[in-house]
């Protein structure tokens, strides 16, 4: 096909053909070796000592957001799992959970929300939870496939001044820690912003596309420090 249209083109079009074709290939060539390095947390085994702080750019002081992180994990059958938490020093403000029955939750200082939806596994999935004080309106976001929304703590306020943590479930300020609530497996791409994401931002984001970084987590510039065995290794996307 190339030396039948090269045939039938003068001289010059040759040139230019020859010229754009391997411009195209070099394009071709640059979007299949590029590549993208990101952190993951290991959390090798079951503990009650190991957990990995996350430092926020800005208090925690929240009246919506939107939290979304990476998560693969082969702990099966009735057991809580804590992805998430974040405590002040009288309250659990905001803690994440797989629980017993293998559906996702989050609470707010007090009675959670909680979502039906496919078990968490050892093939990593994208969850973002959104959650607007004002409208009480909380959804899950899977794989960038959004749950129906539910009404949850309308006028509630997220408080700052806590600690948040990966790992652990502290029933105290960096604290009381339970081995058989304890995260095992790996977490990662861990951003917050301080309002909802449209659904097509998240959808992007699922799908490992450029989107805003987030305002109160950034997971590329965070700061984590490691507590007890874990692992932060960096992996290529």
């Amino acid at each position: 096909m190339l030396r039948w249209s090269l045939r039938n083109l003068q001289d010059g079009q040759k040139i230019c053909s020859i010229a754009g074709l391997f411009s195209f290939h070099q394009s071709r060539a640059k979007r299949f070796t590029r590549s993208v390095t990101i952190k993951t947390v290991v959390f090798p085994g079951e503990s009650s000592n190991t957990y990995v702080e996350m430092v926020p750019q800005k208090p925690l002081n929240l009246r919506a957001f939107t939290l979304c992180m990476r998560v693969a994990t082969e702990l099966t059958g009735r057991r809580e799992i804590i992805l998430f938490a974040y405590r002040t020093r009288d309250f659990d403000e905001l803690n994440v959970w797989r629980e017993l029955d293998g559906r996702l939750s989050f609470y707010l200082s007090g009675e959670g929300v909680i979502f039906k939806v496919p078990e968490l596994g050892p093939l990593e999935t994208h969850l973002c939870f959104t959650w607007d004080s004002g409208s009480g309106a909380a959804t899950l976001f899977m794989d960038g496939r959004r749950s129906s929304t539910k009404i949850y703590k309308k006028g509630h306020a997220v408080r700052s001044g806590g600690k948040v943590i990966l790992g652990q479930d502290a029933d105290s300020f960096l604290g009381g820690f339970d081995a058989s609530q304890s995260f095992v497996g790996e977490i990662c791409d861990v951003n917050m912003w301080d309002s909802v994401l449209s659904d097509s931002t998240i959808r992007d984001m699922s799908s490992m596309n450029s989107v805003p970084s987030g305002n109160v987590f950034d997971w590329e510039s965070t700061e984590l420090k490691v507590n007890g065995n874990v692992e932060v290794v960096n992996r290529e996307l």
